[in-house]
C-alpha cells in the first residue's frame, strides 16, 4: 500500500546505530518542518526537503506533492486551510543504510477554529551535503484508538 511499512515490534526498529550528531540532525530536520510552515517561510523548505521531494498527504485528503515548488504551490492553494501550528513528537529511527534513513514520528496538528488532529509521519530522510534532508514522507491520520485493535477485540473487557 505505502512505500514504507511501520515496524510492528519494537526489536526490529534499528539495524546499526547512528551518531549521536546525526541524531541530533534528523530531529533537527523533522522539527524545523513546523517552524518553516507555521511561519509561512515557504522560501526556506530546501532546508528539510530534497530537490525530489514526494510529500504523500492521500490519507488526509490533500493528495501527493512532487518537488519542493508544488509543495510551496499547494500550501498557497490550501491558504487558510492550512494548520496554523505543526508539532512532531515521538520520533524513532526504524532504518539506517548508508546515507539514508527512515523514521516514524507522531504529530498533531492545530487548525484556526481550534480543533486538533494526530498524524503519524512516515519519513525517509537523505544526508546531503552533511545535512538530512526529508525525500519521502506519508502522513496517516490517527482516526480511532489503540488503532482500531479494539473493534476487533470489543468483547475483550
Amino acid at each position: 500500500m505505502f512505500w514504507y511499512s511501520v515496524p510492528k515490534r519494537m526489536e526490529t526498529l534499528m539495524v546499526r546505530e547512528l551518531s549521536a550528531e546525526d541524531r541530533r540532525a534528523i530531529d533537527r530536520t523533522l522539527a524545523l518542518h513546523g517552524h518553516i510552515f507555521d511561519r509561512g517561510e515557504l522560501d526556506r523548505v530546501e532546508e528539510i526537503f530534497t530537490p525530489e521531494i514526494v510529500y504523500d498527504l492521500s490519507d488526509v485528503g490533500a493528495g501527493t506533492y512532487e518537488g519542493i515548488e508544488a509543495i510551496r504551490s499547494g500550501a498557497l492553494k490550501l491558504g487558510a486551510g492550512n494548520p496554523i501550528a505543526h508539532h512532531v513528537t515521538n520520533i524513532v529511527i526504524t532504518s539506517q543504510e548508508d546515507d539514508s534513513v527512515t523514521a516514524q514520528s507522531k504529530g498533531f496538528i492545530i487548525m484556526a477554529d481550534g480543533s486538533v488532529a494526530s498524524v503519524t509521519h512516515l519519513d525517509t530522510l537523505r544526508r546531503v551535503d552533511n545535512s538530512w534532508r526529508i525525500s519521502q514522507r506519508v502522513i496517516l491520520a490517527q482516526r480511532t484508538p489503540l488503532g482500531g485493535l479494539h473493534l476487533t477485540h470489543g468483547g475483550e473487557r
